[in-house]
Parts: C-alpha cells; sequence; structure tokens
C-alpha cells in the first residue's frame, strides 16, 4: 500500500474515533473516569462534584501524582451519589460536604479517614431587582420564604448533591414545602444550574467557589443574601477502610498530601491568578465552622 494512502486511512480512523467523543473512556473498575489526572501505576479514584469541576482537584490529583506515581480517576458525582458509591465500593474515596451523613458513614463503618480539607460558603444569588427583596432577609430561612411567598423562579438541582441537602434543611427550617411552577427542579450540577437559573432569571443558591469562577458570565445575577453561619460550606476527605478496594491505601495517603501544607497551599492559591480571588478557604480557616 502506498505510504500516503495508509497515512490517510490511519488519520480517518484517529479522526472517527474523536468524533465519537465520549466512546474513547478511561474506566476505573465499572465506574467510567470523568477526567485522569497523572499517569502513574498507582491507581485510585475519587468522587465529587465542584472540586473537579472547578478544576482544583487536577491541580491536586497532578502535584499528588510527581511525587507518588499515581493515576487518578475522578468520577463526577455530587455528594450524595459520592457517598453511595463509597459506600458500593466503587470508589476509593470521596470529597463531599454533608457533615452529618459523612459521620454515620463513619460510624456505620463503611468509611474512614474522615479529613477536613477547607471551605467555602453558599450564597443565595438572584436578579439584579430582587423581586422577592431577600436581600432584606434576616437570614437565609427567612430569604427562602419571602421567595416561596413571591412564588418568583426559584431553581434546585433536586439530586441529594450536598446543595440539594442544605437547601431541603432550610425548606424545613420555613416550615415550607416549595411546590408550584415557580420551583423549579434541574436533576443538575451546580455550574449548569447556575447558569440556567441566570438565563431564566430566577433564584438559586450556589457556592461561593463556582460564583467566583462564573460571575463575569452572569450578568443577570447578584449574590442578595449571604453571611448567615448556617451557609457555611465544609469539605472532607474520606475514604475506604484499608484493604476494602484496590487502590484505598493510595487514597489515604492522597487525603494526608490535601491536608498537608502542600496540599493546603494549593486550596488556599487555586483561584487566584484566573479569578483574581481563592475559590476555597482552606481547614485552618474551616476549623471554626467544622463539627
Amino acid at each position: 500500500m502506498p505510504v500516503g494512502k495508509k497515512h490517510l486511512i490511519i488519520v480517518s480512523t484517529l479522526l472517527f474515533f474523536l468524533a465519537l467523543g465520549g466512546v474513547i473512556t478511561i474506566s476505573y473498575g465499572q465506574e467510567k473516569c470523568t477526567e485522569a489526572y497523572g499517569s502513574g501505576p498507582n491507581k485510585f479514584s475519587l468522587a465529587t462534584g465542584s472540586p473537579g469541576e472547578l478544576g482544583i482537584l487536577k491541580v491536586l490529583g497532578e502535584a499528588f501524582s510527581k511525587e507518588m506515581g499515581t493515576t487518578l480517576c475522578w468520577i463526577k458525582a455530587g455528594t450524595g451519589d459520592s457517598l453511595k458509591l463509597l459506600k458500593e465500593k466503587s470508589v476509593d474515596m470521596i470529597m463531599v460536604h454533608a457533615p452529618e451523613a459523612e459521620k454515620k458513614a463513619v460510624s456505620d463503618g463503611w468509611a474512614t479517614k474522615r479529613t477536613l480539607i477547607g471551605s467555602n460558603e453558599f450564597f443565595i444569588v438572584g436578579p439584579p431587582d430582587d423581586p422577592a427583596r431577600i436581600a432584606e432577609a434576616k437570614n437565609a430561612a427567612d430569604a427562602y420564604a419571602l421567595i416561596a411567598k413571591a412564588k418568583t423562579k426559584f431553581f434546585s438541582r433536586g439530586d441529594n448533591s450536598g446543595t440539594h441537602k442544605k437547601e431541603i434543611e432550610l425548606w424545613k427550617k420555613t416550615g415550607i414545602s416549595p411546590s408550584g411552577d415557580w420551583y423549579i427542579v434541574t436533576k443538575d450540577f451546580m455550574t449548569a444550574t447556575l447558569k440556567r437559573a441566570h438565563n431564566e432569571k430566577g433564584y438559586f443558591m450556589t457556592d461561593s467557589s463556582t460564583w467566583a469562577a462564573e460571575k463575569k458570565n452572569l450578568p443577570n445575577l447578584k449574590i442578595l443574601f449571604r453571611g448567615d453561619k448556617f451557609l457555611i460550606n465544609t469539605y472532607h476527605a474520606l475514604s475506604q477502610p484499608a484493604g476494602a478496594t484496590p487502590g484505598a491505601s493510595t487514597a489515604a495517603q492522597f487525603i494526608d498530601f490535601v491536608a498537608a501544607e502542600k496540599g493546603q497551599k494549593i486550596i488556599r492559591d487555586y483561584g487566584k491568578e484566573l479569578y483574581g480571588e481563592g475559590l476555597y478557604n482552606d481547614a485552618a480557616y474551616a476549623t471554626q465552622y467544622d463539627d
């Protein structure tokens, strides 16, 4: 076969597979990696949501790989699904923000090494004209009650994520069971739901990290309520018990790396160059809100 024709076939074949997009995927166990960081022989998997979406997990994973020769498989999942994956032994570790559920997981014996790694906070954002007047709210629950009273569009992730769990807790504080055309459940992740709130000019409770990364693209939204201690969002890492999964020991080493100064510096500094502010607070700051 002439060289030119052979080369054309190879290129065409590569382009065909690239066009298939998600068909070429890296897998870890039964779960497909959303992305993989590093290329070392020591493989482990981690389920989380926003830290992966916003890119901080990539920086942490690649820094760890340089030291330890690892490959980190990130599986994109909200807090509820991440906990489920850990319980089912489908991942080696998780990074989540649901303290009560985390403590129960440790108490029940299927999670260990619960370690505070940092924090951010929730903001309630909405249209600049603030039709529900939540900027005047006394606390976060009062803000929700004002939105329900005005029946202005409110977006809920509705996906059992840490954000959704916090939202449900707030509705319980109000004594209101939200329903109706104004209450819109997206079943989607943080960034996607935030963008939908922007496009449809509604209210949404977003984490401060995602807001810092996306706010320049969201002229239809502004922060209307913040500062309630209840809205502080602490992140913990949890891993499988020793020997429970092939990557459990590497995952435990990664938790130690993230909690140590090198990892904490990455957490403190991440976002400053791109966005002019850090996206997360470190564990030393988060300790005052941890329980």
